[in-house]
C-alpha cells in the first residue's frame, strides 16, 4: 500500500501574519504527537508564493484518512489561529518516490 502526503501550504499575503517559531516549536510537535505520522517536513518560505508549507506522510491513505477524522483534528486546526492569519491550502497526494 502506498504512502500518502497532507501537504499543506501557506500562501504569502500583504497583510498576512505567520509566527515560524510557534510553528516549529509548538503546533508541528502537536500535529506529531496526535497524528503520529511516519514523517514531518517543515518548509520555511525564501522564495515563491508561500511562507511556509509542511508534508506530513503516513504509511497509507487509510492511515492518513484515520487522522483526519480523528477528535485530534479538531485541536489542532484550532490552534492555527495562535501562529497565522493566513487561510492554509490543503493538498492530498499519493507518495511515489
Amino acid at each position: 500500500m502506498p504512502q500518502a502526503r497532507l501537504s499543506v501550504f501557506y500562501p504569502a499575503g500583504a497583510d498576512e501574519t505567520f509566527d515560524h517559531d510557534y510553528y516549529r516549536d509548538v503546533h508541528i510537535p502537536l500535529c506529531e504527537k496526535l497524528w503520529k505520522p511516519e514523517d514531518v517536513r517543515v518548509d520555511r518560505g525564501s522564495s515563491g508564493p508561500h511562507v511556509a508549507a509542511v508534508h506530513i506522510t503516513f504509511s497509507s491513505r487509510e492511515a492518513l484518512d484515520t487522522a483526519l477524522a480523528s477528535e485530534a483534528t479538531a485541536q489542532i486546526t484550532g490552534d492555527v489561529k495562535n501562529y497565522t492569519t493566513i487561510v492554509p491550502v490543503l493538498q492530498i497526494s499519493d507518495v511515489v518516490v
